[in-house]
């Protein structure tokens, strides 16, 4: 079992390129860092926590790309992955251009774990309505896709268009980087994973097992073989029993959750759960 992380980088939590180097020296294989361009003040979208008050964290978030080329400079081995890049919300041309460099930077180790975000004003700042995030972040990846492939790209969408156009590097990895779409199980998120996606990023990792027959019905309906679509549970709390669970699944990483804290909190709970490593 592969076992990768994930937690709030922030400018307050143990430093992005310390933490990369301590994953890799301890043989972990990924490290997966979310997004929020910023927080609005409105108290408008309770927090998925359930928690009362959102957490400081989700406020103080570095750019994910930015952050995760820094960790591809001082490793070798280690993937790195957005999870999740909030799709919907950035611009897909420039996006395109974020990630086909950082695939190069990474000698091809970049993953593109993308969602589709829950904070309405968030959302709506980046004037996106919030029924209709979906279907923006859909095309945005489709548009991406056109870009990372072709020669000479272009898409004509509702969102998206734009006319011939040439945009380089291409990504090392072809026809572009993994992209893993996070959320609850349920016919919306299959059927996008199914059409423009190369597999689940189940967060908290439950409901996984009940799931994979509706995943395998649609990825089948899309004319796909359920075989090539990745199942990554995602933000867990490992022990052993559970990874032996997942592994009988036939999942092959997990990755798991590390608090938003200093480097004396973090590296304890490094070594704990690099007990798990080859298990």
């Amino acid at each position: 079992m592969q076992l990768g992380v994930t937690l709030f980088a922030t400018d307050r939590s143990i430093g992005i390129l310390r933490l990369g180097r301590a994953l890799e020296e301890r043989g972990f294989s990924s490290l997966f860092l979310p997004e929020h361009t910023h927080i609005p003040t409105s108290r408008r979208t309770p927090p998925p926590t359930g928690e009362a008050v959102l957490r400081e964290e989700y406020r103080r978030t570095l750019d994910p790309l930015v952050a995760l080329a820094g960790v591809a400079s001082v490793t070798e081995r280690l993937r790195v992955g957005t999870g999740i890049c909030l799709v919907a919300q950035r611009d897909p041309i420039v996006t395109a251009k974020a990630v086909a460099t950082l695939d190069n930077l990474s000698d091809g180790r970049f993953v593109f774990g993308i969602g589709f975000g829950w904070n309405e004003d968030e959302l709506e700042h980046h004037g996106v309505a919030m029924a209709q995030r979906r279907a923006v972040a859909r095309e945005h990846v489709l548009a991406m896709r056109r870009l990372w492939t072709e020669d000479e790209a272009s898409f004509d969408g509702e969102r998206v268009s734009f006319s011939p156009s040439w945009s380089w590097p291409k990504p090392i990895q072809r026809p572009g980087p993994p992209v893993l779409i996070g959320g609850a199980p349920g016919p919306k998120l299959f059927a996008h994973i199914a059409e423009y996606a190369d597999g689940w990023l189940p967060i908290g990792g439950r409901g996984v097992k009940g799931a994979l027959g509706d995943l395998a019905a649609a990825v089948e309906r899309a004319g796909r073989d359920p075989a090539s679509v990745r199942v990554v549970p995602f933000a867990t709390l490992p022990d052993q029993g559970k990874l032996d669970y997942y592994a009988s699944l036939g999942i092959e990483e997990v990755v798991t959750q590390l608090p938003s804290a200093e480097e004396d909190v973090i590296l304890p709970v490094l070594d704990e759960y690099a007990t798990y490593l080859g298990t």
